[in-house]
């Protein structure tokens, strides 16, 4: 029995009939690994799963490794473990997906895919066709039913630094009806030291980073090996060559570094990427100063966004709330409207001018921690 068990379980669901048969997701981290901990103790039937996907030959392969991770856990905890082949749906959907983004000249988010197709997608529907009831990952996220509306509310995790809810705005009520998440309401600390008292093997392994399932790797270097690099212009905002680069393909707006300016100016301020043409290969790049100081160009207090997914009930009319056009940026007011004539995208007004706003990158929005939805940018100013 883990110490503090009734602290650590209080908030997984538990469906009836008790005995559920539950999927996890196990990456060979410690989130995933306490995920399967927890709820075996809670009382469901618990198989890990490892989700093997497409990696890309230049890179160091280290999926091997993180399955060994997982499997060692899984003995510990003394539940069944599988390994599902989604390598092919991780190439079609997440991977082919980002380089058409970029080669259009737009700024994907990777994670909401893989989270939308692959986790929350194929491995949702393989779990099921198996047997299984429902799927659980260690993601920072809390997924709880309104009693009285019937609804599946995804709140914010409980330790905000670690809150993932960013990058799972494409959940439907279908999904969130089968998906757990059982370290959510938990500080990563406490998620730690139940591992450590029950003598889990990634109790003391380091958090993953970069790219879902692949890792840390440099955007621009993955990007080099599908993308030819081609050396364009740097031009400031009145169309004037002031640098070079080796590519447009590869920056996003808001980018401060990887482009070479040759004429400096007399304030020598930091430059951004304003703006980036793909067709004639330039980026064009504008200041903002120590004092915070931004060139317009730089901002926008109007974000149409399209794809949009609800993760409750549609809504039907303007309403107000608080975004985030980037991981781990403060939440910002704005109210959300639906655009006439045009099915599918809303506009964002921002009564404070958002920085760097990327077609291509995702807008999550919320309301009392509760995430409603997104979408994903496609235009700004």
């Amino acid at each position: 029995m883990i110490q503090g068990q009734d602290k650590a379980n209080q908030n997984i669901p538990i469906h009836e009939p008790y005995k559920k048969e539950v999927f996890v997701g196990m990456s060979g981290g410690v989130d995933s690994s306490v995920s399967a901990a927890l709820l075996k103790e809670a009382g469901y039937d618990v198989t890990g799963v490892f989700l093997k996907v497409w990696q890309p030959d230049f890179l160091p392969c280290s999926w091997k490794e993180e399955r060994l991770d997982a499997m060692r856990v899984a003995a510990v905890l003394d539940i069944p473990f599988l390994t599902i082949d989604l390598e092919k749906e991780y190439k079609e959907e997440v991977v082919d997906y980002m380089i058409a983004e970029y080669r259009r000249g737009r700024t994907p988010n990777p994670d909401v895919m893989c989270n939308k197709q692959i986790k929350f997608g194929a491995f949702l529907k393989k779990a099921l066709s198996m047997g299984a009831d429902m799927v659980a990952t260690g993601h920072y996220a809390q997924n709880m039913l309104v009693s009285n509306t019937g609804v599946y509310e995804m709140r914010e995790a409980v330790d905000t630094e670690k809150d993932q809810t960013y990058f799972l705005w494409t959940l439907t009520q279908t999904q969130l009806s089968k998906v757990l998440f059982p370290v959510g309401h938990l500080p990563k600390s406490e998620v730690r030291s139940i591992a450590k008292r029950l003598g889990l093997p990634t109790a003391e392994k380091k958090d993953s980073q970069g790219l879902c399932f692949i890792g840390k790797v440099d955007m621009k270097e993955f990007l080099a090996h599908y993308i030819p690099k081609k050396t364009g212009e740097v031009l400031d905002v009145e169309g004037r060559v002031v640098g070079h680069h080796d590519g447009a393909t590869f920056f996003t707006i808001g980018q401060r570094h990887g482009f070479t300016i040759t004429e400096k100016t007399v304030a020598d301020m930091p430059m951004y990427v304003s703006a980036k043409n793909v067709e004639k290969n330039t980026i064009t790049v504008s200041a903002r100063s120590v004092t915070s100081e931004v060139d317009s160009s730089l901002v926008a207090t109007t974000i149409t966004i399209g794809t949009v997914s609800w993760t409750g009930r549609t809504p039907e009319s303007d309403f107000e709330c608080v975004a985030r056009i980037r991981y781990r940026q403060p939440l910002e007011k704005c109210m959300v409207r639906p655009v006439v004539g045009k099915n599918g995208l809303f506009e964002l007004h921002f009564p404070i001018p958002q920085f760097a706003a990327s077609a291509g990158q995702s807008v999550v929005l919320y309301r009392d921690g509760v995430c409603l939805g997104g979408g994903i940018i496609e235009s700004a100013v």
